[in-house]
């Protein structure tokens, strides 16, 4: 199925605000309310939207402090990273783990409470895989962040 514009609008909308009113939304695309739902259904079938979340605010939680973690490793076989995958699973200060190309073999994300959470993650972390390093960057100032992907190409 192609994205026609207004499927486009409807994703646009939800990406802002998924718990907008069915009322709300379908008077915003001009649809029916029962035409709305069968548009959303349709692309939640089709796997266009994969779910939906309620965002939470990491600094009312306590999780304060947010790190980039660039980790290289000497082994790149399969048991070693079915390791990885595993330890990155298990640990839910872990909110992003992306392989990466060039001089970095992967980047993590983490979300902790402080400088001494982090170590205790750390140290956790490094228990559980064996690593050759890692490379920790912290969050100074959030710019920009965000979950909206871009639909003007779509």
């Amino acid at each position: 199925m192609k994205l026609d514009p207004i499927n486009i609008r409807i994703l646009e909308i939800l990406q802002k605000d998924a718990d907008q009113p069915l009322d709300s939304l379908s008077a915003q695309v001009n649809l029916s309310r029962n035409a709305c739902w069968r548009r959303i259904k349709m692309m939640e079938d089709e796997g266009w939207i994969k779910g939906r979340v309620v965002l939470l605010d990491p600094i009312k939680l306590g999780l304060k402090l947010s790190v980039f973690i660039q980790v290289r490793t000497d082994n790149h076989d399969a048991d070693w990273m079915a390791d990885f995958a595993r330890a990155v699973r298990e640990m839910p200060q872990i909110t992003g783990a992306y392989r990466m190309t060039g001089d970095l073999d992967y980047l993590l994300h983490v979300q902790v409470g402080d400088m001494a959470d982090y170590d205790s993650f750390y140290k956790r972390f490094i228990a559980k895989v064996r690593v050759s390093d890692m490379s920790a960057s912290f969050v100074m100032e959030q710019v920009k962040e965000t979950t909206a992907l871009p639909l003007d190409a779509v």
